[in-house]
């Protein structure tokens, strides 16, 4: 099996409290885009293995792909082995959700190969142990998401906007920016509610929020330099994806686009990755290859 594993990106993301279990509850528009993973999965082999290339990530049992193929295996009562092979696109730490991507794609095609024997739902229960955003990445479109983003509502008010990412080169831990997170700061309710969404569709000049900006710009100033800069060079908005580093500019022409890496791909350790919003239902299986299309 050959699986296309896409990033996504947070139109908005506001934090609306803590829960006791630790977590934190949110609201956020969230988005697939076309930046993607490969993942190569062989079952029934001799022996179980993984192996990873491109960005660096780990290649034994604490990999989220690897946990949800033995998960998924191991929740059918099947005894078989693995091969899993992942060329890494996403950047890593970057508020892409590319693990957890990984982690889905893996439950979906295992899903598939074995005829579907696990319910949607059951799916949705098996990718919340593993992350908070797995749910999302099954879920295979945009998605309001609320609770601690297990809870996901279709949404289509997105207009299919060109983006340009930026990441700085630097690795934030998601969990390290909640801990450092100031309830009594967070400024987002006010730009956006579910209602407003629904009646008028996304606006870029009015919705894109991201509570967790201000913790990890804090720590990395390079973040609010590449917002500039993307609208400085004819984005609609920028805004950090996630609890970051990433960042993402909007753009209706492809063209303004393409001009802007160009522009700024001279930035020292800047990641650039032009790449476009996922708005239409989708489904990750084509044929033998499971694209997002």
């Amino acid at each position: 099996m050959k699986i296309r594993s896409p990033a996504k990106i947070n139109l908005f993301l506001h934090v609306t409290g803590k829960r006791p279990d630790g977590y934190h509850n949110l609201f956020s528009l969230m988005c697939p885009v076309r930046l993607y993973d490969d993942i190569y999965l062989d079952v029934d082999t001799e022996k179980t293995e993984i192996k990873c290339s491109g960005t660096p990530v780990p290649e034994n049992e604490t990999n989220l792909a690897y946990r949800a193929a033995e998960l998924y295996l191991k929740t059918l009562g099947k005894k078989e082995k693995f091969i899993l092979k992942i060329h890494k696109r996403i950047p890593v730490g970057a508020g892409l959700g590319g693990g957890s991507s990984n982690a889905a794609s893996v439950l979906l095609a295992l899903n598939r190969h074995y005829n579907r024997p696990v319910s949607q739902s059951e799916l949705m229960s098996m990718g919340l142990s593993l992350g908070a955003d797995v749910p999302f990445f099954l879920f295979q479109k945009p998605a309001l998401a609320s609770g601690i983003g297990q809870n996901l509502e279709d949404y289509r008010g997105l207009s299919p906007y060109h983006i340009l990412l930026i990441n700085p080169g630097v690795t934030v831990s998601t969990a390290a920016v909640y801990q450092k997170l100031n309830l009594r700061l967070t400024n987002c309710k006010k730009n956006f509610t579910y209602d407003l969404l629904k009646k008028s569709g996304f606006d870029p000049g009015r919705h894109l929020c991201n509570d967790l900006e201000s913790v990890t710009t804090a720590e990395h100033p390079e973040i609010v330099t590449a917002k500039k800069k993307l609208v400085e060079h004819g984005a609609k908005g920028a805004l950090m994806s996630g609890s970051g580093p990433t960042v993402f500019g909007l753009f209706s022409d492809p063209r303004k686009a393409e001009k802007a890496k160009q522009a700024l791909g001279g930035n020292k350790g800047w990641q650039l990755y032009l790449s476009e919003m996922i708005v239409k239902n989708t489904n990750y299986f084509a044929n033998n290859a499971l694209p997002m299309v």
